[in-house]
Parts: structure tokens; sequence; C-alpha cells
């Protein structure tokens, strides 16, 4: 049956393509005839494709009728028949080609359906390595039992839900979560299937069988959610419900005040319902064709109708609102050893021969900072706890420590409290076997979504809901730095389904996600929205719209666009009806004959196709002035400095950390490092900016008042970076910090780097962003 049903849907997608290469040769060839004066020619082949018309279009009104649904493509088999009738062969074959292009735009939408849960199938196991008998049997996925022990190698995927019973389980949940970070399972702890053994060898004893666990799970609630999807109602439909008995209704008043058949007929030819048939589908298709301009690839026009009307939005973070893979926050280190430099280079050279996502992104991060890497000797990583090895004859590791918060010293209690605030995950360093530092990492936002979130509320979504499988303090603060409505954390893909079921009833509702755990969610949502560039293939294959640029600031100009392109099918339709209908009018008065009331109809038809070609031009107003070269290169300078004084701002924060645990000659020799680099990098960087690129900024813009705000802010960081170097000069010359130095000092570090960090937050967000 099922395998019916997708022939029966390929035959009705190949149908309209094919219909409308027979109508247009038809509608040619006659043209071609009527030029050469062969009227009598021209007119066999208009009506020939006129009949090609009729017969398909009957089917789908049968069709149409069955399902209790009465569309347009009623009216246009009562006019294609009337053309026929009273001899308007050129009207008919116009309308049969109308037709058959709005049945080819809709064949577009109906691609997706059978492909949408490949992705999934085709990563699940098939097959999982049980004890057997004192044996490891390789055995079909269907035949494993509950309470049978599995082994799960490194890289494999967890076959069915299990609880570990032998080693330590490092696992890749982001297939389930959506998060890029690993995390461990030891004795007891249950596993869902679907992960991936990220670390070594483990036993699993199964708890579920294949059928019942969490991937099986997931494959279900994609399929049961796009089945239960009801299909929008189109705007052609909407118009149709009314304007169909209507037609109708005049046609037979026609009919019998004159007594005559043949006004029923033009009644019925200027009532053909082009602007319905192809102006809309035009407007629609040719919002369809700007949105793929602008990186957002609309599967069908079904979809650009209800992003026009979407109010909710729910969305994941991880890769989405976030960067989707870890980088470094802060480096801090002991009061008493090395510096926060020395820190990151130590933990790098030994990470720098792991693959382990936090490992990478340590290692980048010192490399971003241009710090010379040692080669590491007797490396030795262990899953789940991090790497050791041997830096400069140093023993170094990184990652976890064994001691309890309780045990921790002083500096390094107050390293793991900003990580819990920040929602940030610690490295730990030692060095030969003493706690010397910590690396900070999180995922960090991304640059445009502050921006992107002001401008999808501007387009008309109204409540924006996160939904994460992420840890609650991470998703809290991504929640408030971006003003959302509501924040879920810890939630799995039944979860997700569910609130975005619930979202539904509510009002249209869109969801966006790049994960295969999102793919369910996705197609639940009345609009699925899926990050393409690189998301799982699943949630693209899942999701109405891809974002194929990896910028959900796309979704907005989508969304602009899905607007203007309804309102303009809008203006298409219900102007080139109301001309139709004075037309109408005029033949059901005997005003307009048949022959007359085509040429009319034509007319209006081509007046209404125009004014939806409007869709594939700029909206006027919009978008602004492209961005000068000149600006963008430095827009692109100066956010690549951003990246190079991120190192600066922690020495500013460890500084003021230090007045704070020894103001003695450790912090001296800290603020006077802050001094230099505020002196030789930052202010540069700074008065670079005033007077290079606000300018070009504002000659772009138009006017000072763009950069106005900036400008107060580099005022402000000069002046605390010049009363930095004021206490620098009384303690120098008195040999030490004074006592009477520190409260205002530690201030003036501690508003520095605040005031460092919002400044280049908005600066990136306000101005890097622009650049594409």
């Amino acid at each position: 049956m099922e395998r019916a049903s997708r022939t029966a849907d390929s035959g009705r997608h190949r149908l309209g393509p094919l219909l409308l290469i027979a109508t247009t040769a038809a509608l040619v060839a006659g043209g071609l005839a009527w030029l050469v004066g062969r009227g009598e020619l021209a007119d066999v082949c208009w009506a020939i494709g006129t009949v090609i018309g009729v017969a398909p279009a009957v089917t789908w009104v049968v069709g149409a009728l069955r399902r209790g649904r009465v569309g347009v493509d009623l009216i246009a088999v009562l006019a294609l028949a009337g053309t026929l009738v009273v001899g308007e062969y050129l009207a008919g074959a116009l309308i049969a080609v109308m037709l058959a292009t709005g049945r080819t735009l809709e064949a577009a939408a109906g691609r997706r359906a059978s492909r949408d849960l490949q992705a999934l199938l085709e990563r699940a196991p098939r097959t999982a390595r049980c004890r057997r008998g004192g044996e490891i049997v390789l055995v079909d996925l269907d035949e494993v039992a509950v309470g049978e022990v599995l082994v799960v190698g490194s890289g494999e995927v967890v076959p069915v839900d299990g609880a570990v019973t032998a080693g330590l389980a490092v696992l890749d949940e982001s297939v389930l979560s959506g998060e890029p970070e690993q995390v461990e399972r030891r004795s007891g702890d249950e596993v869902r299937s679907g992960v991936v053994n990220a670390g070594g060898v483990f036993d699993l004893t199964a708890t579920a069988t294949a059928r019942d666990s969490t991937y099986a799970g997931i494959v279900r609630l994609a399929r049961e959610a796009a089945a239960e999807r009801a299909p929008a109602v189109r705007l052609a439909e909407r118009y149709a419900s009314w304007f169909l008995p209507l037609t109708l209704g005049l046609a037979g008043v026609a009919w019998a005040l004159s007594g005559e058949p043949v006004r029923a007929v033009a009644v019925l030819v200027v009532a053909t319902p082009c602007p319905l048939l192809l102006a809309v589908p035009v407007a629609v298709v040719s919002g369809m064709s700007r949105a793929a301009r602008r990186g957002v690839i609309v599967r069908d026009g079904r979809a650009l109708e209800s992003l026009g009307r979407a109010r909710t939005l729910v969305i994941d973070k991880t890769g989405t609102l976030t960067a989707g893979r870890p980088r470094v926050r802060e480096v801090a280190a002991a009061p008493d050893g090395l510096s926060p430099a020395e820190v990151l280079r130590l933990a790098a050279s030994v990470d720098q021969v792991s693959v382990h996502v936090l490992a990478m992104a340590i290692t980048r991060e010192a490399r971003d900072r241009g710090l010379g890497l040692s080669l590491p000797g007797g490396v030795v990583e262990e899953p789940g706890r991090g790497a050791a090895g041997t830096v400069d004859g140093r023993r170094i590791t990184v990652g976890r420590t064994d001691l309890a918060s309780a045990e921790l010293p002083g500096w390094a209690r107050t390293v793991d409290n900003r990580a819990l605030l920040d929602g940030a995950t610690v490295a730990w360093v030692t060095v030969d076997g003493r706690l010397s530092g910590a690396v900070l990492l999180h995922d960090p936002l991304r640059r445009d979504a502050p921006h992107t979130v002001r401008r999808l509320r501007t387009a008309g979504l109204t409540r924006l809901l996160l939904l994460t499988g992420d840890r609650p303090e991470p998703a809290r603060q991504v929640g408030t730095v971006l003003g959302l409505d509501d924040v879920r954390a810890g939630q799995l893909p039944a979860d997700k389904v569910r609130a975005v079921r619930e979202e539904c009833g509510h009002a249209v509702t869109m969801m966006v996600g790049d994960g295969i755990n999102d793919a369910p969610a996705l197609a639940a949502a009345d609009i699925g929205v899926a990050m393409g560039a690189r998301g799982a293939t699943s949630a693209s294959e899942a999701a109405d719209i891809v974002l194929s640029t990896d910028r959900v600031a796309r979704l907005a100009d989508a969304m602009d666009i899905a607007v203007r392109a309804r309102r303009i099918a809008v203006q298409s339709a219900a102007g080139g009806m109301a001309l139709s209908l004075l037309a109408m009018v005029a033949a059901l008065l005997g005003l307009l004959p048949p022959a007359a009331g085509a040429l009319l109809q034509e007319a209006i038809d081509v007046a209404a196709i125009l004014n939806a070609l409007r869709v594939v031009l700029p909206a006027p107003g919009t978008g602004g002035p492209p961005l000068e070269p000149t600006a963008e290169q430095l827009i692109l300078r100066f956010a690549a400095e951003h990246e190079d004084l991120r190192g600066a701002l922690d020495a500013i924060r460890e500084a003021a950390s230090l007045l704070s645990v020894d103001p003695g000659p450790r912090a001296l020799a800290a603020v006077h490092h802050v001094d230099r680099l505020l002196t030789e990098r930052l202010l540069p960087h700074e008065h670079a900016e005033e007077h290079q690129l606000y300018p070009a900024l504002n000659e772009q813009f138009g006017g000072p008042d763009t950069t106005e705000t900036m400008s107060r802010a580099h005022a402000e960081i000069e002046r605390l970076a010049r009363r930095i170097a004021a206490h620098l000069t009384i303690a120098d010359g008195a040999g030490a910090l004074l006592p009477e130095q520190l409260d205002d000092l530690r201030a003036s570090l501690y508003g520095l780097h605040t005031v460092l960090r919002l400044h280049f937050s908005q600066e990136e967000e306000s101005y890097f962003s622009l650049s594409s």
C-alpha cells in the first residue's frame, strides 16, 4: 500500500511538468500558425491544448471532491469547457497553460516526504555484539533480549538502551541532546541507544529491546509527527471557497435572465480564476526564488505562505543561537605560580595530540594567541579524565581533578564558582602534581544572535521559546541575554515534540534546529527550519526550510520576503478577482460577449501576473545600501583584532583578582603587564576604530549618530586606562602598592574589564555582524 501510494504521488508529480510542456507546445504552435495566416490551423492547435488541459483537470476536481474539498480547478474545468463550446480556443489554451503551470509549481512541493527519515534510518545500527557462552557473538539487532550483555566498541553507536556493567563509558550524546560535550557513564548508569561511544570498550546490559529503545522512538516520533501534521490551507483555496459559488451563481443568473447559455459561458470565461491559478503561485515562487538568493531554501509554496503567518518560534540553542563548538572563555592561574598565558601554553602543548572537542578548543585558542607550543612526550589520554604528558621537563595534566570542591584552594573555588555562574566547563591544569591553573570553556553566542532575535520580532514573531538538551545554567544565560520568552533545558527529542505540538495549538509555529535530535520536532512544527550548512542531514530532510548559509539571521530575511510575497499575492488575487467580478456583471447584463470577455480576461490576467512578479524585486526602502568595500575590510580587520585582544581582557581580570588574594609584587607586576597591554595594543586598537572604522560607518549610514554611543565607550576606556597608569606611578614611587590604592585600583580594573566586554559585544553585534 505504501509503495503504491509513493508510485501514485510520483505519477502526479510527473504529470504537471508533462502537461505544461504539452499545453505550451499547443499554444506556441497555434501562435505560429496564426502569424503565418493559418487561422483555422491555429484554432485547431489551441483547441487541442484546451482539450489536453480538460482531462487532467477533471481528474483533479473529482479527487478534490472525494476529499471533501472544492477548489479553483472546478472553475477552470467549466471555463475550459465553455471556451470549447463558444469557440474561444485561444482563451482555452491560455487557461490550460496557466492551469498546468500552477500544478507544476505545486508538484515541486511534494518531493520531500519519502526522504524525511533516510539519514535517521541509515545511521541506526543493524547488529550488536553479545557475550554468549563465553564468546562474543555478532547478532542481528532484533535478536537482542533484555538482560543480555553487549560489548560496545570505540566509535560505535550504542544499539539498545541499557546500563553500564563494566568499564567507563565516555559518550557523545549530541545525537540526542544536541550538545557537543562528552559525558561519562559509570557502572550502573543508564545509557540510551543512538549515542556514540567516544571512549574505550565497555559492557552494556540491555534494559530494552531495539524496538523499545530510545533511537527507535526518535524515528517513530519523526514519522508520526510528519504524518499527523495537517496540510496548510493554501491562499488560493481560501479565495476559491467563496469565489467558486459566486461565479456559478452569476452564471446561473445570466442563463436564467437571458435564456441563452452563451451568456452563462461568457460569465465563466471572464471568471476564469487565472489570478488564483497563476498570479498567486507566481508571487509565491518569486518569493521562494528571492529567499534562495539570501541562502534560504524553501521547499514549497505552503511553507512560504505559512512563514508569512508565523507568530511563534521554537529554537534549539547549540549550533543555532550559539557557535556549536566550545571556545576558551577565560584562563585562570594560581596566584603564586604561572601566568595565565603559560597555563594555556602548557595545556595546549599536551592537548595538541588529542581529538577531544575541548582539547581542540584549547589548542586552537593558544595558536590564535600566538603562543609557541612545545612537543609533549609520554602523552596518555584517559577517556573522561583528560590528557597527561611531559612538556619542557614538567609533568602536565589537563582535564578533571580528583579534588572535591571543598578541597580546592581558594583561587580554584573562585574559578569553579565562576564556571557555574557562567555555564562554562573547566579543564584543570596541574604541573608536577600541583593544581596550577584552569581553562574555562563555553559555547559562545553567535555574533549576530541578538540582532537576529530583534529582526525576528520585527518580522512578526510574538513568542520565542528556547528548547535545548544543555544544562539549565547556560540555557538560562542565553535566554536572558537574548530576551527570550521561555527557556527549557534538558530536553530530549520527545520533550521537544510535545512542546512544539503545544505551541502549534496556539499559533503558527516554526521550529529551528540542526541535529538528528531535532528532526522529530522539525517534522511536528507547522514550519520546520534546518541549519543545513553544517546540520545533520535528517534535520534538513525533515524541514520545510533549509538555511544554507548557517546564519539564523537569514530566517528574518525570509520572513520579510514571505510577508511581502503573501501581501502581493493577496493584491494580485483580490485585484484580479475584483476586476473579473466587474466583467462578470457586464457579461451577465449582455454587455460583454464571450470573445471580448476572453480578451478582457487576458488583460486582467496579465495585470495580476505583472503585479505578482514584483516579489522578485527588492522591497522599496529595505536592506539599506550595500556595505562599501572599504568599510567591510575595516570591519573584518577590527573583528580579527577583537579575537586577538581576548587574552588582554583575561589579563585585566586576572590582575584584579590578584589584588584581592596577593596584593604584593606579583600583583604589581600583573598590573604593569596590563598597562603595557593597554598602551601597546588595546588603546591603539580603540584609537584606530575611532578614527578609521567609525568615520567609514558614519559615511555609510548617514552621520555620527550611528557610532556616537560607541565613541563614548572609547572615552570611558581611555579614562580608566589613565587611572590605572596613575596608580602605577604612585606605586612605583612608593616601591609597592599602597593599601589605600587597592580598592580603587581593583574597581578600575574590574570596571575596565566590564566596559571592554560590553563594548566588544556591542560592536560585534551592531557593526561586525554586517559583514557577510
